[in-house]
């Protein structure tokens, strides 16, 4: 069976910023070999789909020395332009989910997993890939390496246990290692990153200022990230806000 949210929660419609090279899908914005046509370039090497009147402009001024005084239009090779096309692209949602003890505190990890299978659903019908993170106790683990099965990932998420400290700087460090395997092993595809903590560590010495530094390592990714608070209570300590700064 796949675990599905509760109450008819739907995801917030996220993407990674700037224009993409990758693989076709539904997600983030991308020059692609279909959609429409956003602008016409020099083709690099063998041309693409025909820009025909950037063609046209292009070879129109040099017509009186290349002796054309009536008759079709003499095209060079220099002239060609190819169409520019913008679609949409497929991402690896990377999933880093924050399992200790203070998430499972007030039923919070339950609706914690029905936005992330809420955003698991939503993932597989824009045809991205996804992997999911979760770090609890004294470290992070794996519990779905970057894959197109959503199925599975919503799976390992239904039966994630909660509980223990909360090593946010092992999670964000295990978050850096799977973006770099996964460039290597898919490079045009863009990574977008979602940590669902409340920010609160506390395993291992200096916590805070550890988590400081592999937000800083997990920076220099380049993937695009977004920190979903879920503090909640009358108390607010706003860390989650200090980590997504």
């Amino acid at each position: 069976s796949v675990a599905v949210p509760r109450g008819g929660l739907r995801a917030r419609f996220l993407t990674a910023p700037g224009m993409g090279e990758g693989v076709p899908g539904r997600r983030s914005r991308a020059r692609t070999g279909r959609g429409r046509t956003t602008a016409a370039r020099v083709p690099a090497g063998r041309p693409g789909a025909l820009h025909l009147p950037a063609t046209v402009r292009a070879a129109a001024p040099h017509q009186a020395h290349r002796g054309r005084t009536t008759g079709p239009l003499r095209l060079r090779a220099s002239d060609v332009r190819e169409a520019v096309r913008e679609g949409r692209e497929g991402n690896l949602v990377l999933f880093v989910v924050d399992a200790s003890g203070s998430m499972g505190a007030r039923q919070r990890m339950s609706a914690v997993k029905d936005a992330v299978l809420a955003l698991l659903t939503d993932a597989y019908q824009r045809r991205d890939k996804v992997a999911v993170i979760a770090f609890r106790g004294a470290g992070a683990q794996t519990l779905l390496p970057a894959t197109c099965s959503v199925l599975a990932a919503s799976t390992r998420l239904a039966e994630l246990p909660t509980g223990g400290r909360t090593p946010l700087a092992e999670g964000l460090l295990a978050a850096a290692e799977l973006l770099r395997l996964e460039r290597l092993r898919d490079p045009k595809r863009r990574p977008l990153v979602l940590v669902v903590t409340d920010g609160r560590a506390t395993a291992g010495p200096d916590p805070l200022r550890r988590a400081d530094r592999a937000a800083a390592v997990l920076r220099t990714t380049g993937a695009a990230c977004i920190v979903v608070d879920c503090e909640s209570g009358p108390v607010r300590l706003h860390l989650a806000h200090r980590l997504a700064t």
